[in-house]
Protein backbone atom coordinates (compact mmCIF):
# COMPACT_ATOMS: atom_id res chain seq x y z
CA UNK A 1 0.00 0.00 0.00
CA UNK A 2 1.35 3.43 -0.95
CA UNK A 3 1.76 5.81 1.98
CA UNK A 4 1.44 9.55 1.66
CA UNK A 5 3.35 11.85 3.95
CA UNK A 6 1.37 12.99 6.94
CA UNK A 7 0.48 16.70 7.07
CA UNK A 8 1.95 19.05 9.61
CA UNK A 9 -0.84 19.69 12.09
CA UNK A 10 -1.03 22.66 14.44
CA UNK A 11 -3.89 24.12 16.42
CA UNK A 12 -5.36 27.54 15.88
CA UNK A 13 -4.64 29.97 18.71
CA UNK A 14 -6.93 32.56 20.29
CA UNK A 15 -6.40 35.92 18.58
CA UNK A 16 -5.76 37.51 21.97
CA UNK A 17 -2.57 35.45 22.32
CA UNK A 18 -1.02 36.01 18.90
CA UNK A 19 0.91 39.23 19.66
CA UNK A 20 2.32 37.68 22.82
CA UNK A 21 3.25 34.39 21.21
CA UNK A 22 4.89 35.81 18.12
CA UNK A 23 8.01 36.58 20.12
CA UNK A 24 8.23 33.23 21.88
CA UNK A 25 10.30 30.17 20.92
CA UNK A 26 8.32 27.31 19.39
CA UNK A 27 8.31 25.11 22.46
CA UNK A 28 6.83 27.86 24.62
CA UNK A 29 3.74 28.28 22.45
CA UNK A 30 0.42 26.97 23.76
CA UNK A 31 -0.02 24.12 21.34
CA UNK A 32 -0.21 20.42 21.93
CA UNK A 33 2.02 19.40 19.01
CA UNK A 34 5.81 19.93 19.10
CA UNK A 35 7.59 21.74 16.24
CA UNK A 36 7.21 19.79 13.01
CA UNK A 37 10.77 20.51 11.89
CA UNK A 38 12.01 18.51 14.87
CA UNK A 39 9.34 15.82 14.85
CA UNK A 40 9.66 15.11 11.14
CA UNK A 41 13.09 13.73 11.91
CA UNK A 42 11.89 11.87 14.99
CA UNK A 43 14.66 13.49 17.03
CA UNK A 44 14.94 15.21 20.38
CA UNK A 45 15.07 19.01 19.92
CA UNK A 46 18.63 20.12 20.68
CA UNK A 47 17.57 23.60 21.80
CA UNK A 48 15.92 22.15 24.90
CA UNK A 49 19.17 20.99 26.46
CA UNK A 50 20.58 17.55 27.19
CA UNK A 51 18.55 14.50 26.20
CA UNK A 52 16.83 12.72 29.10
CA UNK A 53 19.03 10.23 30.90
CA UNK A 54 17.86 6.64 30.77
CA UNK A 55 16.68 5.21 34.06
CA UNK A 56 18.27 2.17 35.64
CA UNK A 57 15.13 0.07 35.07
CA UNK A 58 14.25 -1.94 31.97
CA UNK A 59 14.36 0.26 28.87
CA UNK A 60 11.60 1.24 26.50
CA UNK A 61 12.22 -0.07 22.98
CA UNK A 62 11.22 1.81 19.84
CA UNK A 63 8.83 -0.06 17.54
CA UNK A 64 8.93 0.09 13.75
CA UNK A 65 6.12 2.40 12.66
CA UNK A 66 5.41 4.76 9.80
CA UNK A 67 7.15 8.10 10.23
CA UNK A 68 4.82 10.88 11.32
CA UNK A 69 5.56 14.61 11.46
CA UNK A 70 3.89 15.39 14.77
CA UNK A 71 2.52 14.03 18.03
CA UNK A 72 0.39 10.92 17.63
CA UNK A 73 -2.29 10.68 20.25
CA UNK A 74 -3.61 7.24 21.16
CA UNK A 75 -2.83 3.55 21.18
CA UNK A 76 -4.95 0.68 22.51
CA UNK A 77 -4.08 -2.99 23.04
CA UNK A 78 -6.80 -5.53 23.72
CA UNK A 79 -4.20 -8.03 24.91
CA UNK A 80 -0.44 -8.47 24.61
CA UNK A 81 -0.69 -9.20 20.87
CA UNK A 82 -3.57 -7.25 19.33
CA UNK A 83 -3.60 -3.48 19.22
CA UNK A 84 -4.33 -0.37 17.20
CA UNK A 85 -3.03 3.18 17.03
CA UNK A 86 -4.33 6.36 15.42
CA UNK A 87 -3.00 9.73 14.33
CA UNK A 88 -3.92 13.11 12.93
CA UNK A 89 -3.37 12.10 9.32
CA UNK A 90 -6.63 10.16 9.44
CA UNK A 91 -4.84 6.83 9.81
CA UNK A 92 -5.56 3.74 11.85
CA UNK A 93 -2.96 0.96 12.15
CA UNK A 94 -3.29 -2.55 13.57
CA UNK A 95 -0.79 -5.02 15.05
CA UNK A 96 -1.29 -8.70 15.84
CA UNK A 97 2.22 -9.36 17.16
CA UNK A 98 2.54 -7.04 20.13
CA UNK A 99 3.55 -4.03 18.06
CA UNK A 100 6.46 -5.69 16.25
CA UNK A 101 4.74 -4.89 12.95
CA UNK A 102 1.82 -2.69 11.90
CA UNK A 103 -0.63 -2.69 9.00
CA UNK A 104 -2.50 0.41 7.87
CA UNK A 105 -6.25 -0.25 8.01
CA UNK A 106 -7.63 3.19 7.22
CA UNK A 107 -6.36 6.38 5.62
CA UNK A 108 -8.98 9.12 5.62
CA UNK A 109 -7.49 12.57 4.92
CA UNK A 110 -9.38 15.39 6.60
CA UNK A 111 -10.02 13.31 9.73
CA UNK A 112 -7.87 13.77 12.84
CA UNK A 113 -8.14 10.56 14.86
CA UNK A 114 -7.44 11.53 18.45
CA UNK A 115 -8.52 8.46 20.45
CA UNK A 116 -9.37 4.78 20.08
CA UNK A 117 -10.76 1.92 22.18
CA UNK A 118 -12.15 -1.59 21.66
CA UNK A 119 -14.83 -3.60 23.44
CA UNK A 120 -13.50 -6.90 22.07
CA UNK A 121 -11.49 -8.19 19.13
CA UNK A 122 -14.15 -7.09 16.64
CA UNK A 123 -15.92 -4.01 18.01
CA UNK A 124 -14.09 -0.73 18.41
CA UNK A 125 -14.47 3.05 18.25
CA UNK A 126 -12.23 5.93 17.16
CA UNK A 127 -12.77 9.61 17.93
CA UNK A 128 -12.11 12.52 15.57
CA UNK A 129 -11.11 15.93 16.94
CA UNK A 130 -13.27 17.66 14.33
CA UNK A 131 -12.87 20.83 12.27
CA UNK A 132 -12.12 24.33 13.47
CA UNK A 133 -9.00 23.68 15.55
CA UNK A 134 -6.30 22.04 13.44
CA UNK A 135 -5.83 23.25 9.85
CA UNK A 136 -6.64 20.61 7.26
CA UNK A 137 -9.25 18.87 9.41
CA UNK A 138 -12.57 18.99 7.57
CA UNK A 139 -14.42 15.89 8.81
CA UNK A 140 -17.39 16.87 11.05
CA UNK A 141 -18.09 13.30 12.20
CA UNK A 142 -16.84 12.96 15.80
CA UNK A 143 -16.99 9.18 16.15
CA UNK A 144 -16.35 6.07 14.05
CA UNK A 145 -16.99 2.38 14.71
CA UNK A 146 -15.79 -0.98 13.43
CA UNK A 147 -17.40 -4.42 13.75
CA UNK A 148 -14.66 -6.42 12.04
CA UNK A 149 -11.54 -5.76 14.08
CA UNK A 150 -10.69 -2.52 12.32
CA UNK A 151 -10.79 -3.80 8.76
CA UNK A 152 -13.52 -1.26 7.93
CA UNK A 153 -14.85 1.83 9.70
CA UNK A 154 -18.10 3.82 9.48
CA UNK A 155 -19.31 7.06 11.07
CA UNK A 156 -21.56 6.87 14.12
CA UNK A 157 -24.79 8.76 13.43
CA UNK A 158 -26.69 7.81 16.59
CA UNK A 159 -25.56 10.52 19.03
CA UNK A 160 -28.59 12.19 20.61
CA UNK A 161 -28.79 15.95 20.92
CA UNK A 162 -26.84 18.76 19.30
CA UNK A 163 -23.95 17.97 16.94
CA UNK A 164 -20.78 17.03 18.82
CA UNK A 165 -17.79 18.99 17.50
CA UNK A 166 -15.00 16.57 18.40
CA UNK A 167 -13.56 14.03 20.84
CA UNK A 168 -10.24 13.65 22.66
CA UNK A 169 -10.69 10.48 24.75
CA UNK A 170 -12.60 7.18 24.83
CA UNK A 171 -12.83 4.53 27.55
CA UNK A 172 -14.57 1.21 28.11
CA UNK A 173 -15.88 0.93 31.69
CA UNK A 174 -16.70 -2.56 32.99
CA UNK A 175 -18.83 -3.33 36.02
CA UNK A 176 -19.45 -6.83 37.43
CA UNK A 177 -22.96 -8.24 37.85
CA UNK A 178 -24.63 -11.60 38.47
CA UNK A 179 -25.96 -13.07 35.23
CA UNK A 180 -28.10 -16.21 35.80
CA UNK A 181 -25.96 -17.29 38.74
CA UNK A 182 -22.65 -16.50 36.99
CA UNK A 183 -20.36 -13.54 37.63
CA UNK A 184 -20.37 -11.50 34.43
CA UNK A 185 -19.64 -7.89 33.48
CA UNK A 186 -21.46 -5.10 31.73
CA UNK A 187 -19.74 -2.48 29.57
CA UNK A 188 -20.34 1.23 29.29
CA UNK A 189 -18.56 3.41 26.73
CA UNK A 190 -17.62 6.97 27.71
CA UNK A 191 -15.99 9.79 25.75
CA UNK A 192 -15.05 13.46 26.17
CA UNK A 193 -13.90 16.36 24.01
CA UNK A 194 -12.37 18.55 23.08
CA UNK A 195 -9.20 20.66 23.05
CA UNK A 196 -10.19 24.24 22.28
CA UNK A 197 -13.78 23.46 23.33
CA UNK A 198 -16.63 22.96 23.51
CA UNK A 199 -16.57 20.48 26.39
CA UNK A 200 -18.91 17.49 26.19
CA UNK A 201 -19.36 14.08 27.86
CA UNK A 202 -20.78 11.12 25.89
CA UNK A 203 -21.86 7.68 27.04
CA UNK A 204 -23.40 4.52 25.63
CA UNK A 205 -25.01 1.65 27.57
CA UNK A 206 -25.82 -0.52 24.54
CA UNK A 207 -22.30 -1.30 23.29
CA UNK A 208 -22.17 1.78 21.13
CA UNK A 209 -25.43 1.33 19.23
CA UNK A 210 -26.71 4.67 20.58
CA UNK A 211 -25.06 7.52 22.46
CA UNK A 212 -26.23 10.23 24.83
CA UNK A 213 -24.45 13.44 25.71
CA UNK A 214 -24.13 16.03 28.43
CA UNK A 215 -22.88 19.54 27.72
CA UNK A 216 -20.09 20.36 30.18
CA UNK A 217 -20.12 24.10 29.51
CA UNK A 218 -21.33 24.83 33.03
CA UNK A 219 -18.27 23.07 34.49
CA UNK A 220 -15.40 23.33 31.99
CA UNK A 221 -14.46 24.91 28.66
CA UNK A 222 -12.26 22.04 27.38
CA UNK A 223 -12.12 18.30 28.18
CA UNK A 224 -9.13 16.10 27.38
CA UNK A 225 -9.39 12.74 29.15
CA UNK A 226 -11.90 10.61 31.07
CA UNK A 227 -11.68 7.73 33.53
CA UNK A 228 -14.43 5.90 35.43
CA UNK A 229 -13.96 3.45 38.31
CA UNK A 230 -17.44 2.05 37.66
CA UNK A 231 -20.69 3.20 36.08
CA UNK A 232 -21.18 5.90 38.74
CA UNK A 233 -17.82 7.36 39.77
CA UNK A 234 -15.59 9.07 37.22
CA UNK A 235 -13.21 11.92 36.44
CA UNK A 236 -12.48 14.29 33.58
CA UNK A 237 -9.21 16.14 32.89
CA UNK A 238 -10.17 19.63 31.75
CA UNK A 239 -9.41 23.33 31.43
CA UNK A 240 -11.45 26.22 32.79
CA UNK A 241 -11.25 28.49 29.73
CA UNK A 242 -10.83 27.93 25.99
CA UNK A 243 -8.38 30.86 26.02
CA UNK A 244 -5.34 29.14 27.50
CA UNK A 245 -3.99 32.40 28.94
CA UNK A 246 -7.05 32.44 31.23
CA UNK A 247 -7.26 28.69 31.89
CA UNK A 248 -6.52 26.87 35.12
CA UNK A 249 -5.93 23.12 35.26
CA UNK A 250 -9.13 21.37 36.31
CA UNK A 251 -10.28 17.91 37.38
CA UNK A 252 -14.02 17.23 37.45
CA UNK A 253 -15.62 14.37 39.39
CA UNK A 254 -19.01 12.67 39.19
CA UNK A 255 -20.75 10.19 41.47
CA UNK A 256 -23.91 9.75 39.40
CA UNK A 257 -22.61 8.43 36.10
CA UNK A 258 -21.91 11.83 34.59
CA UNK A 259 -25.23 13.55 35.13
CA UNK A 260 -23.58 16.12 37.42
CA UNK A 261 -19.94 17.14 37.70
CA UNK A 262 -18.07 19.15 40.32
CA UNK A 263 -14.47 20.41 40.50
CA UNK A 264 -12.25 18.35 42.76
CA UNK A 265 -8.95 20.04 41.77
CA UNK A 266 -8.21 23.44 40.25
CA UNK A 267 -4.76 24.96 39.90
CA UNK A 268 -4.13 28.53 41.03
CA UNK A 269 -2.01 29.47 38.00
CA UNK A 270 -3.03 30.68 34.52
CA UNK A 271 -1.96 29.04 31.25
CA UNK A 272 -2.66 25.54 32.63
CA UNK A 273 -4.66 22.43 31.71
CA UNK A 274 -4.89 18.90 33.02
CA UNK A 275 -4.18 16.41 30.24
CA UNK A 276 -4.18 12.66 30.97
CA UNK A 277 -5.35 10.44 33.84
CA UNK A 278 -3.99 7.21 35.34
CA UNK A 279 -5.52 5.33 38.28
CA UNK A 280 -3.44 2.23 39.11
CA UNK A 281 -5.91 1.57 41.98
CA UNK A 282 -9.29 3.00 42.92
CA UNK A 283 -7.66 5.09 45.65
CA UNK A 284 -4.46 6.26 43.98
CA UNK A 285 -4.48 8.33 40.81
CA UNK A 286 -2.25 10.70 38.85
CA UNK A 287 -3.06 13.47 36.35
CA UNK A 288 -0.60 15.45 34.24
CA UNK A 289 -0.72 19.23 34.58
CA UNK A 290 0.36 21.18 31.50
CA UNK A 291 1.77 24.70 31.61
CA UNK A 292 1.84 27.02 28.60
CA UNK A 293 2.97 30.07 30.56
CA UNK A 294 5.36 32.10 28.34
CA UNK A 295 7.18 33.52 31.38
CA UNK A 296 10.50 31.61 31.71
CA UNK A 297 10.42 32.11 35.47
CA UNK A 298 7.26 29.95 35.60
CA UNK A 299 9.37 26.83 35.13
CA UNK A 300 8.12 24.44 37.82
CA UNK A 301 6.09 21.54 36.41
CA UNK A 302 3.61 19.56 38.49
CA UNK A 303 1.68 16.29 38.61
CA UNK A 304 -1.62 16.03 40.48
CA UNK A 305 -2.00 13.01 42.79
CA UNK A 306 -4.82 11.59 44.89
CA UNK A 307 -4.65 8.88 47.54
CA UNK A 308 -8.32 8.98 48.56
CA UNK A 309 -10.04 8.02 45.33
CA UNK A 310 -10.11 11.52 43.87
CA UNK A 311 -11.80 13.31 46.77
CA UNK A 312 -8.73 15.52 47.19
CA UNK A 313 -5.59 16.14 45.14
CA UNK A 314 -2.08 17.36 45.90
CA UNK A 315 0.52 18.77 43.54
CA UNK A 316 3.80 16.87 43.23
CA UNK A 317 6.80 18.62 41.65
CA UNK A 318 7.82 16.90 38.42
CA UNK A 319 10.77 19.03 37.28
CA UNK A 320 11.89 22.65 37.35
CA UNK A 321 12.44 23.15 33.63
CA UNK A 322 10.67 25.74 31.49
CA UNK A 323 11.16 23.65 28.34
CA UNK A 324 9.23 20.62 29.66
CA UNK A 325 5.58 20.05 28.75
CA UNK A 326 3.89 16.95 30.20
CA UNK A 327 1.42 14.88 28.17
CA UNK A 328 0.63 11.23 28.90
CA UNK A 329 0.75 9.36 32.22
CA UNK A 330 0.65 5.65 33.04
CA UNK A 331 1.22 3.75 36.29
CA UNK A 332 1.64 -0.01 36.66
CA UNK A 333 1.01 0.19 40.42
CA UNK A 334 0.75 2.86 43.12
CA UNK A 335 4.47 3.60 43.08
CA UNK A 336 5.86 2.97 39.61
CA UNK A 337 4.82 5.02 36.62
CA UNK A 338 5.82 7.20 33.69
CA UNK A 339 5.03 10.60 32.27
CA UNK A 340 5.44 11.39 28.59
CA UNK A 341 6.66 14.90 27.82
CA UNK A 342 8.57 17.19 25.55
CA UNK A 343 11.46 16.77 25.12
CA UNK A 344 11.43 13.32 26.81
CA UNK A 345 9.81 11.25 29.52
CA UNK A 346 10.06 10.71 33.26
CA UNK A 347 9.82 7.67 35.56
CA UNK A 348 9.07 7.31 39.26
CA UNK A 349 9.38 4.29 41.52
CA UNK A 350 8.27 6.00 44.73
CA UNK A 351 4.80 7.26 43.91
CA UNK A 352 5.93 10.56 42.41
CA UNK A 353 8.14 11.68 45.29
CA UNK A 354 11.05 11.76 42.84
CA UNK A 355 11.39 11.49 39.07
CA UNK A 356 14.13 10.30 36.72
CA UNK A 357 14.41 11.29 33.08
CA UNK A 358 13.90 8.29 30.82
CA UNK A 359 14.14 7.73 27.08
CA UNK A 360 10.69 6.69 25.89
CA UNK A 361 10.28 8.96 22.86
CA UNK A 362 9.28 12.58 22.44
CA UNK A 363 5.82 13.96 23.21
CA UNK A 364 4.32 10.69 24.48
CA UNK A 365 0.60 11.48 24.65
CA UNK A 366 -0.79 8.13 25.84
CA UNK A 367 0.65 5.32 27.94
CA UNK A 368 -1.23 2.02 28.14
CA UNK A 369 -0.45 -0.87 30.50
CA UNK A 370 -1.54 -4.32 29.27
CA UNK A 371 -1.42 -7.15 31.79
CA UNK A 372 -0.75 -10.79 30.93
CA UNK A 373 -2.35 -13.74 32.79
CA UNK A 374 1.03 -14.67 34.33
CA UNK A 375 1.27 -11.32 36.13
CA UNK A 376 3.73 -9.73 33.74
CA UNK A 377 2.73 -6.72 31.67
CA UNK A 378 3.55 -4.61 28.66
CA UNK A 379 3.69 -0.85 28.50
CA UNK A 380 2.92 0.96 25.24
CA UNK A 381 3.70 4.65 24.73
CA UNK A 382 2.72 6.70 21.68
CA UNK A 383 3.96 10.15 20.70
CA UNK A 384 6.20 11.01 17.80
CA UNK A 385 6.98 7.27 17.77
CA UNK A 386 5.66 4.15 19.45
CA UNK A 387 7.62 2.47 22.25
CA UNK A 388 7.10 -0.73 24.25
CA UNK A 389 8.31 -1.78 27.70
CA UNK A 390 8.46 -5.33 29.14
CA UNK A 391 7.33 -5.43 32.76
CA UNK A 392 8.04 -8.71 34.57
CA UNK A 393 5.68 -10.15 37.14
CA UNK A 394 6.23 -9.07 40.73
CA UNK A 395 9.19 -10.99 42.17
CA UNK A 396 10.49 -12.07 38.78
CA UNK A 397 14.07 -11.29 37.84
Amino acid sequence: MQHRAAPTLRPFLPSSLLPLLAALPALAMPQDDPPSSVLARGEQPTETGAAPQESSSRAWSKLATERYAGKQDDIFFLDADTGWYVNGAGKIFKSTDGGASWVEKLHQPGTYFRCITFLDAQHGFAGNIGPGYFPGVSDPKPLYRTADGGESWSAVDSIEGAPVVGLCALEVVREPFINAGVLDSRARLVAVGRVGGPAVFLWSDDLGATWKQRDLGDSAAMAFDVHFHDFKRGFIAAGTDSNVSLSSALILATEDGGQTWKPTYRSTRPFELTWKISFPTRETGYVTVQSYNPDPSASQRFVAKTTDGGKSWSELPLVDDFKVRAFGVGFVDERRGWIGAMPGGFETTDGGASWTRVEMGAAVNKIRIVRRPDGSALGFAIGVEVHRLELPAAGAK
